[in-house]
This record gives C-alpha cells, structure tokens and sequence, in this order.
C-alpha cells in the first residue's frame, strides 16, 4: 500500500514554476488552509518552550560558571547538528512522514529539559553534562526544523507559501517574545530546577496536534515528494549541484549562510554579559526587555508585512533588508545605555524576519519539486547550522575583546559579504539582460 501511494505520488508531481515576486496577496493568506492554523500555534508554544529552557538553562550556567566561553559552546553544540545533519533531515522528510519526525524532537526536547531539572535539583552541574544537554538540544532541533519547512510546503503549497513562512517565522519570535518572559515568571516563582521541569509540559500540545494530519491532503502530489530522493552525502553534493545554475537559490543561501556564520543568534547566548554591562546583575524586567525586543521587532514585521501584503520575496529586496540588519546589530553592539539597546534590538528583530523570511520563500519557490527536500535541508544547513561559527566570532571573540567589540566586529564582516553578495547578483542580472 505505501508503494503504490509512492508511486501515485511520484507520477503526479509536478514542478511548479512559480515567480516569487507574485504581488500583493491577501493578509495572512497561509491561515485560510486547514491544519495550518492548528500548526503554527502548535510551533508557536514549541518555540516558546525552546526558549524557555533557554532562558532558564543559560542563567543558571552564567551565574554558575560566569565563562563567555561556555557561552560560546551553548551556541556551538546548538547549530553545529544543524550543520551536519540539517542536509540528512531534510532529504529524510522527502522519504518519510515529516510529522513522526517531529514527533521525535519534541519528546527529545521535553527529555533535555527533565534532564536540566534533575540536574538543577541535585545540586551536582558540571561543565560536561552542560556539553551533552545542550549537544542533545540542538538535536531535536535538527529533527523539528526541516520537516517543519517540508509540513508547511505540504499544508499550503506554492501560492499561499510566503505567507506561510512569514507567519512560521512569527511563531519563532513569538515564541522568542513570550519564551524569556514565561522563562524568568519560571525562575521567580518555581525557581530554576522546578521551572525547567515545567517547561517540558509546554511541549506537549505540538506533540499531540502531529498524531494525525489535520489538513487536506492536496490531489496534484505536491502533499509529498516522491520515495527516491536518495540520503547520504553523495545526494546531498547532487542536491547542491543541481541548483548551482540558479543565482536566486545561491543568492539566498550565500546571504542567510554568512548571517549566521558571522552573527547568527550568538549574541542572546550572550544577553547576560550585556546585562551585567548595562548594570542589571539579576533577572529581573529589564534582563527580559532585552531578550524581547528582539522578538518584538520580529513579531511586529509579521504583523506589519502580513497584514498589509507588502514585500513580495525578491532577492534584492532580501538582500538590502539584511544589510539593514548588520547596522542595527552593529549600533546594538556598541550602544552603552539601555534606552538605546531596546530600539536597535527591536529594528534588528524586524530585518532579521524580514529578510530570513523572504530568503526562505524564494528558495522553496524555486527549488525542484521532487528535491524539495533535501533543497530545503541545505538551506537550513547554511542558514541554521553555520550560527555554530557565530560562536566563535562573537563568544570566543568576546572572551577576547569583549563581547560588544566582537559582535560590532562580526556585523561590519557580515556587511562586507552581503555586499559583495549584491554585486555577484547583479552582475549575473546583467549578464542575462545582456548576453553576449
């Protein structure tokens, strides 16, 4: 029986060419689908216990160790499965079912945070079983996050799809958003050990939405891939080389690759040398204001680009939005008052949505339907698992430097590379318009 769906499913994929710069659509498009509003409420909460556990797990390290390089290995051990498994992820969920996958790294992540509990409770924390916990995370982080991107493909498909990933990406923030303060309300009134084992409750609700498809299985076999795409790091060179003559897919993955590489989310795993910095020594608001103005920033582009149909997905588009993005991490980096710092990280939060978002829909827009996949995987490799380097760049650098001299250091590099991205894209523009 799985066969024959399998092969019903591969005679009836098509690629579809779709232009990513469709116009105006109509405000929060994506949500019109059934199933995806059960879906990125589900991820919304999931995000929000990931961040949670963050929250919570980081502090209690940092008033513990009080080591920037610990800091810097939580980034690490966080993206570095992303990048060597992110490739293997996605050409998987072309094969299986992308829900059991996720299934998988929920249960992994509630395990971490009772992990965290006990270990929180027993007083005993060493440096290495922090290694392992953290390493396991990023894990189940690996298992959710491709097949989350192959499930929306699946739910809304082409038409609806940057309004998809617009408002899956405003499930991260507003997870991100809602998570630091959910996390520090843990802290105060349950305390660390027993907050952490509360928040692996928070998964449950995602858990249980993926038991069973609750949306509409589309007929034209765009719902899954065929059952060939190959897994392995041969299919994985094929998957590249397939789009290598493609300057939008490279364009994109180039962009969201050096972002992470150089910035990437470093600088929260650092959020309370910042604090200390700007003289908050305990958690408390203003700790949270700065975990969530990031956030904010990011919610607030949904809100704003959703609700108006603005910024249809263009790579040049996507391109100056990052550029915008470097000069507010850079001006976060080197603000000293605190009035200051909440601006800046809210504007970082909004190009960040905004360019990530619109780099993510035009390569699932153009990527080949029967490598969606792995396509996708690879994408995620460069645009989640490079943030492992951002470790070095920004952590390690920190403990060198000082964190805010790395992190401006980090964001005039990224600007570099996506300027000489522009020129690269152009260029090749040109060259098409004018062939010789």
């Amino acid at each position: 029986m799985t066969s024959a769906t399998g092969r019903s499913r591969a005679n009836t994929e098509r690629t579809v060419p779709v232009n990513p710069a469709v116009g105006r659509q109509p405000a929060f498009a994506a949500l019109r689908h059934r199933g995806y509003r059960g879906f990125v409420l589900g991820n919304a909460v999931a995000m929000m216990a990931d961040n949670t556990e963050h929250v919570i797990s980081y502090w209690v390290l940092h008033q513990k160790f009080h080591s920037p390089a610990l800091g810097a290995f939580a980034v690490i051990s966080h993206w570095v499965p992303f990048l060597l498994l992110s490739g293997y992820s996605g050409a998987l969920a072309d094969r299986i079912n992308p829900r059991r996958m996720i299934q998988a790294g929920m249960l992994l992540f509630m395990a971490v945070s009772v992990g965290w509990g006990w270990l929180f409770l027993s007083g005993g924390l060493q440096i290495w079983q922090a290694w392992v916990l953290l390493s396991l995370h990023g894990i189940a982080g690996v298992l959710w996050t491709p097949p989350s991107q192959v499930l929306i493909y699946d739910i809304v498909g082409p038409e609806h799809l940057q309004s998809a990933v617009r408002l899956g990406a405003s499930a991260r923030y507003l997870g991100t958003l809602v998570g630091p303060v959910t996390g520090n309300l843990l802290l105060i009134t349950l305390g660390p050990a027993h907050g952490i084992l509360a928040n692996a409750l928070i998964y449950l609700p995602m858990l249980i939405w993926l038991r069973r498809p609750r949306y509409d299985v589309r007929t034209d076999g765009s719902s899954r891939r065929p059952l060939v795409t190959p897994v392995g790091l041969r299919a994985i060179a094929a998957t590249w080389h397939s789009v290598t003559g493609n300057r939008e897919i490279v364009a994109m993955t180039l962009l969201v690759g050096c972002a992470s590489l150089f910035v990437g989310t470093a600088y929260q795993a650092q959020m309370p040398g910042f604090a200390d910095d700007l003289g908050f020594h305990h958690a408390g608001a203003a700790y949270t204001a700065l975990l969530a103005a990031d956030a904010a920033g990011g919610l607030a582009a949904v809100l704003l680009l959703e609700g108006g149909g603005l910024l249809p997905a263009l790579p040049g588009g996507a391109l100056l939005l990052a550029a915008c993005w470097c000069l507010s991490i850079g001006g976060f980096a080197l603000a000293r008052s605190y009035l200051y710092t909440l601006p800046l990280l809210f504007a970082a939060g909004f190009f960040e949505l905004a360019f990530s978002a619109m780099a993510q829909t035009i390569v699932q827009l153009r990527a080949p339907a029967a490598h969606r996949g792995g396509i996708v995987g690879l994408f995620i490799t460069a645009s989640l698992g490079l943030r492992a380097f951002s470790g070095i760049t920004v952590g390690f650098g920190g403990a060198l430097v000082g964190i805010h001299a790395s992190l401006a250091l980090s964001a005039a590099a990224l600007l570099l590379c996506v300027s000489a991205i522009a020129l690269w894209y152009r260029r090749g523009r040109a060259g098409r318009a004018h062939p010789a």
